[in-house]
């Protein structure tokens, strides 16, 4: 049974980092492209960032300088290192393992 578990949502300042983690199992892990995606209310779900088997990795423009992505293939883990955070990047995360999703991890980027 594949399952992607998301943790490290919640409410944050803007200007404020958080770090999002996914946990991968019943997947060959290491073969996967990781992805996370977000979407926020009214609004399609978008990819945000991808990291590919090799570490290569690409990202939304409206992130570029600011999210991080990275993977630990031992672990089965991915992380989304988020820094700078605007009010716009309040969404629902989701991690993406075609064709599986997790459930998805709020992040809310509020004063």
């Amino acid at each position: 049974q594949v399952q992607l578990v998301e943790s490290g949502g919640g409410l944050v300042q803007p200007g404020g980092s958080l770090r999002l983690s996914c946990a991968a199992s019943g997947i060959i892990f290491e073969v996967y492209a990781m992805a996370w995606y977000r979407q926020a209310p009214g609004k399609e779900r978008e990819l945000v960032a991808r990291i590919i088997r090799s570490g290569t990795t690409n990202y939304a423009d409206s992130v570029k300088g600011r999210f991080t992505i990275s993977r630990d293939n031992a672990k089965k883990m991915v992380y989304l290192q988020m820094n700078s955070l605007k009010p716009e990047d309040t969404a629902v995360y989701y991690c993406f393992a075609s064709p599986f999703w997790g459930q998805g991890t709020q992040v809310t980027v509020s004063s």
